[in-house]
């Protein structure tokens, strides 16, 4: 049956250890995905407590990083999401998709909105990529690709 958080801190908690075992492993989050048999960018969040993981998937993780099993059951609860508390975010990482976000977000919501009508990208049904990639002028790119399901709002 599934559970649900209702307070974060349990989750943080456990967060704090994932990247401690992790770190002390040197393990990378490919690693923990592949244990996982899931997407990176998925078992990622769930570790840092955005979502939670099947079974299999979070004793696989959990025995990768030596985590007991009360740790395994807690990375199965869902969590109480949203990771940026207190506003305007201050890690620069971070800062820069808040500052994307400003600069580009209604344009993004624009072109949604004429492309699709009123409605909504999913963060449900959806999908993230990180690539690495070589920029043609030196250096490198990062090529983010986030690929909801559009959901219409429904007049009722």
């Amino acid at each position: 049956m599934p559970h649900a958080q209702v307070d974060p801190s349990a989750r943080q908690a456990l967060a704090v250890t994932v990247v401690d075992a992790k770190t002390r492993k040197d393990l990378s989050w490919q690693q923990l995905a592949d244990a996982a048999g899931l997407s990176v960018a998925f078992v990622t969040a769930a570790l840092l407590g955005q979502h939670a993981l099947p079974e299999t998937a979070a004793k696989a993780v959990a025995e990768r990083l030596d985590l007991d099993e009360d740790a395994a059951l807690l990375l199965q609860t869902i969590p109480t999401r949203g990771s940026i508390p207190g506003g305007i975010p201050t890690d620069p990482t971070i800062y820069r998709f808040h500052e994307m976000l400003q600069v580009y977000g209604t344009t993004l919501k624009a072109l949604v909105h004429e492309q699709f009508g009123d409605g909504i990208i999913s963060a449900i049904n959806f999908k993230l990529d990180v690539r690495k990639v070589a920029d043609p002028e030196g250096g490198e790119r990062a090529v983010i690709t986030m690929d909801g399901k559009y959901l219409p709002t429904r007049p009722f």
